[in-house]
């Protein structure tokens, strides 16, 4: 029983957290910190909530801990079931299904709620943009600032 406890312990610490907060528009990174960023604005258009998946699942080259951590528990309690050939089989089979479930549950854990922002420039042209954030932040017709360093951007509410 200590085993169990013991792998479910270790299991939960593998899976980890991800931090999403750095898809939020009140997030910098340290290599956006202390540099020149441009400045638009525009309005927006349309809002829409979306999630933002914080990890793949390892098949781009993510955390792959939950799977893991749950084949290893689902092997140890499978384990635990029968004798012999039997019992070869429940561990092989709870092995696979707790990869399933383990990484099913990474998946839904790595989401972040996001919003999906048409925004209308100055200049006429409409760009979209997904960031970390609630719905209820943005508004159809709301006047937005745009901060970005080329490469990445950021929308907040005008002042």
């Amino acid at each position: 029983m200590k085993k169990i406890v013991t792998l479910a312990i270790l299991a939960g610490i593998l899976s980890g957290c991800s931090n999403s907060d750095i898809y939020s528009g009140d997030v910098y990174t340290a290599d956006q910190a202390k540099q020149v960023q441009q400045v638009s604005y525009g309005t927006v258009v349309s809002v829409r909530a979306v999630k933002i998946q914080a990890n793949s699942n390892g098949r781009d080259g993510g955390n792959v801990a939950g799977p893991l951590g749950g084949a290893v528990l689902g092997g140890v309690l499978g384990n635990t079931i029968g004798n012999g050939t039997g019992q070869i089989l429940a561990a092989a089979t709870g092995a696979i299904g707790g990869a399933i479930l383990g990484d099913a549950i990474e998946n839904q854990s790595n989401q972040a709620a996001a919003v999906e922002l048409e925004i209308k420039q100055e200049n006429g042209s409409n760009i979209v943009i997904v960031q970390k954030g609630d719905v209820k932040q943005f508004y159809p017709g709301q006047k937005v600032k745009l901060i970005t360093n080329g490469q990445r951007i950021n929308a907040a509410p005008r002042n």
